[in-house]
């Protein structure tokens, strides 16, 4: 089976950029799971049920989220009503919405997970404590268990992927929207990357215009974000593995432009 994971997908540049070149992906690298961290589809920060709907009916099966899940506090009114998109595993108990999801696909079962790192982040739940206990639930259901670690520092993205090695099929980290070059197999065929990269304006600091954030490390002062525009670039990773096991045998990085 082959997975694909669209990373962070950044404003209306981003959802275009997926509705335009997923098709293609898909076809050309017989991709059979779409999952896509989408915490920041809605104007470059956070998710609203259109944008939501607008990927899902684009392609993406599973959206994840991270730090900016709630910026949009409509979402709170209807996450729980869409189980495709989820929310980091290790806010405290009582907080809406899932954070897995198992997609039924002909050649078997794969399942996605969400979790949030701490380091640098918010003062979640353990995510490594939380991860295992999830974990150990999903793989009752099915071997082939894809997780979005959604994390700043790298150091706990490596350990988090050393820690679940042998459990899991992926695991994927997002959230600082620059691609890294360590996409590696580990140990018991975990595939693993630090980080997927932006789905978004080439042109940009991380998917905002760049003057803007110039400005703000010259001045230190607060200032509205917008989001660039120009050309876009769909940063991916995908996953091959086989659905018996949940044993992945190749981890590639993609990188495509659009228009």
């Amino acid at each position: 089976m082959k997975a694909l994971f669209i990373g962070d997908i950044v404003g209306r540049i981003g959802r275009v950029a997926v509705r335009a070149l997923l098709p293609n992906i898909v076809s050309r690298y017989k991709i059979d799971a779409v999952i896509a961290n989408g915490e920041n589809i809605a104007g470059g920060f956070g998710i609203t049920e259109p944008t939501t709907f607008e990927l899902l009916t684009s392609g993406v099966q599973v959206i994840t989220t991270g730090n900016h899940v709630w910026d949009k506090k409509e979402v709170i009114e209807f996450i729980d009503r869409e189980p495709r998109l989820l929310r980091p595993l290790n806010y405290p108990p009582g907080a809406p919405g899932a954070s897995s999801a198992v997609l039924e696909l002909p050649q078997g079962k794969l399942a996605v997970l969400n979790v949030s790192g701490r380091v640098f982040m918010q003062n979640l739940d353990c995510p490594f404590r939380t991860a295992k206990e999830e974990i150990k639930r999903l793989r009752e259901i099915t071997p082939n268990i894809l997780i979005d670690f959604h994390a700043e520092a790298t150091s706990e993205k490596i350990a988090f992927g050393y820690y679940v090695a042998g459990t899991v099929t992926a695991v994927i980290g997002t959230h600082t929207h620059v691609q890294t070059a360590d996409e590696k197999l580990l140990e018991g065929g975990t595939a693993y990357i630090t980080d997927v990269g932006m789905t978004g304006p080439i042109q940009s600091v991380i998917g905002v215009e760049r003057q803007q954030i110039i400005e703000r490390f010259l001045l230190q002062m607060p200032r509205k974000f917008d989001i660039a525009g120009g050309k876009a670039l769909l940063c991916g990773v995908i996953v091959e593995f086989d659905p018996a096991n949940g044993h992945a045998s190749a981890i590639h990085r993609l990188q495509l432009t659009h228009p």
